[in-house]
């Protein structure tokens, strides 16, 4: 038998692999997987782990090495330890790069704008390249759901990822002129309108579901209404925070990141608008060689997702709203060409 094995350890090719004793429990030494593309060295040559992610471990299984969350590890799998044997490239990499690293910001808020949004309307329009859109309430707050709503409309988007927020906010607009109680229209208060959002979550569990509101042709416009009459999947992560929440809203935190995952794992282009925590989970469930785009007024924003390990980000410092604003004009620029 052409392996060493003292005290269930197995040494192979330089990568040392250990088995699981117990379900969600492995070895002190594994390996914890970044976002960068990895090679093992396995089998006298090197393979290419699949599912690239970052904070996870490496797996051997018959079909090869992959990564796989520390929550859904098996008593018996095979888990790479130690750091021999193993191989990264970093697809964002320059001279002044180490690796990768978290804390590692690279992001400007003096960029040109118009140059990045021209840049990204022609990957959208002559690479026929889809936007995975992660997106906080924000959207419909500055109007930018207008925009978004017209950019599903004209086949840009792949996925709509998000919070209970924005669903009910762009249905409550879209029922009653109101976010958050202000008017859509005015910009004012409305009087009451502070109830408007929980109008909203009772007018869809009424009918059962956001799709069964869109059918039953109450709900006739907003972002959710293209979701549905486009065929765009969206997916509404739950938080302890959330009114209702929606009927479609996902509560168990572990399912609503592996619906995220699902529409995550064949992305062309990552687009965050307005939410930080959503922002940076997304980041977290990518390779680096998916393009990030973060859009936020506030810069720190920005910042924190280049901090917390995605260095593909590109961070775009402007109001939301005004941002989807410029991209669907630019868009329709380019169709005139």
């Amino acid at each position: 038998m052409e392996m060493n094995l003292i005290q269930n350890q197995i040494y192979k090719n330089n990568v040392l692999i250990r088995e699981a004793k117990k379900d969600r429990h492995v070895p002190d030494d594994f390996y914890s997987t970044t976002n960068q593309q990895t090679f093992i060295f396995l089998k006298n040559k090197w393979v290419e782990v699949k599912h690239q992610r970052m904070d996870a471990l490496i797996v051997i299984n018959e079909f090869g090495p992959f990564c796989k969350k520390l929550r859904d590890i098996k008593k018996g799998d095979k888990i790479v330890c130690g750091s021999s044997g193993m191989r990264t490239i970093n697809q964002n990499c320059n001279s002044n790069d180490a690796g990768f690293s978290f804390m590692n910001n690279r992001v400007s808020s003096e960029k040109r704008n118009d140059m990045l949004i021209h840049n990204l309307a022609l990957q959208l329009v002559n690479e026929n390249k889809k936007l995975t859109i992660v997106a906080g309430p924000v959207v419909v707050h500055t109007g930018g759901d207008y925009y978004l709503s017209e950019l599903i409309r004209n086949n840009h988007v792949a996925s709509i990822l998000s919070g209970n927020a924005l669903a009910v906010h762009d249905i409550e607009k879209n029922l009653f002129g109101t976010s958050l109680g202000v008017c859509s229209k005015t910009g004012i208060l409305t009087e009451k309108g502070y109830r408007n959002h929980m109008r909203a979550i009772n007018q869809v569990n009424g009918y059962g579901s956001i799709m069964d509101i869109v059918k039953a042709g109450k709900l006739k416009s907003g972002i959710m209404y293209e979701c549905v009459e486009n065929n765009v999947p969206f997916v509404l992560a739950g938080s302890l925070r959330d009114d209702g929440p929606l009927p479609d809203t996902i509560t168990d935190m572990i399912e609503a990141q592996e619906e995220y995952a699902k529409l995550l794992s064949d992305a062309d282009i990552v687009l965050i608008m307005g939410s930080m925590l959503h922002g940076i989970a997304t980041g977290n469930m990518l390779p680096d060689n998916v393009q990030m785009i973060c859009v936020d007024i506030n810069s720190a924003v920005v910042d924190k997702l280049s901090d917390r390990g995605s260095s593909q980000a590109t961070g775009i410092v402007t109001d939301v709203g005004l941002f989807l604003n410029l991209l669907v004009k630019e868009l329709k620029l380019l169709k005139q060409v």
